[in-house]
């Protein structure tokens, strides 16, 4: 028999607003000790230096963190041309120096017009993808390199915001992009397209699926509502599962077709989508599992929530 966790059986999705100079599993652990979780993970690591959105699921949440994982990304971010560091962004030291003076506005756009669509980004040695079970940050840190391979990614938006020029050049900009991009390449990208070298000074995540900064709170102001009230009254900011994957159409069945889904078995959806995955609620409208109809119509449970 497995151990009992300590803490709270609490359940949902709590949109945090990242603070900077820590790592995101650090912001989940404070948030889970808030909390007095049980479980909780967080859906997509934002480096130390960022900020943002940071959805983090919370007990039988973590079974559909998935959904957010591959969501898209928005971020805004500033890119200093002209410098290189090792780690790619500000916290890194530097590398390499160029005269960023002969850089103008229409260079730059016109070089994230070519990174814009589906590009190919070789994964940085400073990041948390493993190679043989290590990360790779930690074979860095060891002064080991290791050959990545590139990976395909999309850029839907690449925005020029704001551009200050000078011998080193700042560059404001807001990318909108698939999961797996590291906007930290595309720093270094945009800067090999005009000719110096780059890294990233300032990196927010504005949304990650459906959840942005409008709903986002802050560890702040967690702790506050946690020493004024109680557990319970920060149970009030968490967001239901299913709002992790409102894309999914949602199915009610009938209570003949819970009790056999709760079984694992298919069941028959009249009138109901005829492919895809699906959110299921019960006969009383409560949401709970995602399926996937088959080839042959019938509905079977993909993962479902602990009765």
């Amino acid at each position: 028999m497995g151990r009992r966790r300590k803490g709270r059986q609490v359940s949902g999705l709590l949109v945090l607003d990242k603070p900077g100079g820590i790592t995101s599993n650090s912001a989940l652990q404070r948030a889970k000790r808030l909390f007095g979780a049980a479980k909780a993970g967080h859906t997509g690591s934002l480096d130390p230096l960022a900020t943002g959105v940071l959805p983090l699921c919370f007990g039988e949440a973590t079974k559909f963190s998935q959904f957010l994982l591959d969501a898209d990304k928005e971020y805004t971010s500033t890119f200093v041309l002209g410098v290189g560091t090792d780690t790619a962004d500000a916290d890194g030291n530097t590398l390499r120096q160029a005269s960023a003076s002969h850089i103008t506005r229409d260079a730059i756009i016109r070089a994230q017009t070519g990174l814009t669509g589906q590009i190919d980004q070789v994964p940085p040695m400073y990041s948390a993808l493993k190679v043989d079970g290590k990360p790779l940050y930690k074979l860095a840190r060891a002064g080991e390199q290791v050959e990545r391979k590139a990976r395909a990614v999309t850029i839907h938006r690449f925005d020029l915001l704001a551009f200050r020029a000078g011998e080193i050049a700042t560059v404001d900009v807001a990318v909108v992009c698939s999961k797996g991009t590291y906007i930290r390449v595309l720093a270094e990208d945009l800067g090999a397209a005009l000719g110096v070298p780059a890294h990233v000074s300032a990196l927010r995540r504005c949304q990650s699926g459906p959840f942005d900064l409008s709903t986002a709170v802050t560890l702040d102001q967690l702790s506050r509502q946690r020493d004024q009230n109680s557990e319970q009254a920060l149970d009030e900011l968490l967001a239901p599962i299913e709002a992790c994957m409102p894309q999914l159409p949602r199915v009610e069945l009938s209570e003949a077709a819970t009790f056999y889904m709760r079984k694992g078995q298919p069941v028959v959806v009249p009138n109901g989508p005829q492919s895809g995955m699906v959110r299921i609620a019960d006969a009383g409208g409560c949401f709970f599992g995602v399926g996937l109809v088959r080839e042959d119509g019938k509905l079977a449970p993909v993962r479902l929530l602990s009765q």
